[in-house]
């Protein structure tokens, strides 16, 4: 996950210092500090080697160089440098660990349905119920 190259993201400098929550619908890159929340639903984040981040993140994909005491929700891909130190617990669908950093927590590793297919089998198997009965000696069915 490489920052987008149009510009369309923020960047906390190594100076900052953020308390509470941060929320936003752009990406992110964080080489300060933050304590509290950070929710990016839909946009990615990223984490910098200058970074210090105690917080619970929400967002489609992270990355961290940097230093994180939180749990990680990352709806696509996490992915762990190998500068990064990370204690919490990770769930995702796609994961990646290069050699070197430190990780302590558990994964999660989520499979998400293809929406097409499930739609799909509803409408091929469609639910007939047939009745039968008996009208004046003759069977009946009705469906």
């Amino acid at each position: 996950m490489d920052m987008p190259k149009n510009g369309e993201f923020a960047h906390i400098g190594k100076s900052v210092v953020i308390k509470g929550e941060l929320s936003g619908s752009e990406d992110l890159y964080i080489d300060g500090t933050v304590k509290g929340t950070i929710q990016l639903q839909g946009n990615n984040l990223v984490i910098g080697p200058n970074g210090h981040v105690h917080a619970d993140i929400n967002a489609k994909g992270v990355e961290i160089q940097g230093k994180l005491e939180g749990n990680i929700r990352a709806s696509d891909c996490a992915e762990l440098r190998k500068s990064a130190v990370i204690l919490g617990d990770i769930t995702t669908q796609r994961i990646a660990i290069e050699d070197g950093a430190y990780f302590k927590g558990k994964v999660d590793v989520q499979r998400e349905l293809p929406k097409t297919k499930s739609a799909s089998a509803a409408k091929t198997e469609p639910s007939v119920e047939a009745k039968t009965a008996m009208v004046g000696g003759t069977q009946v069915t009705k469906q």
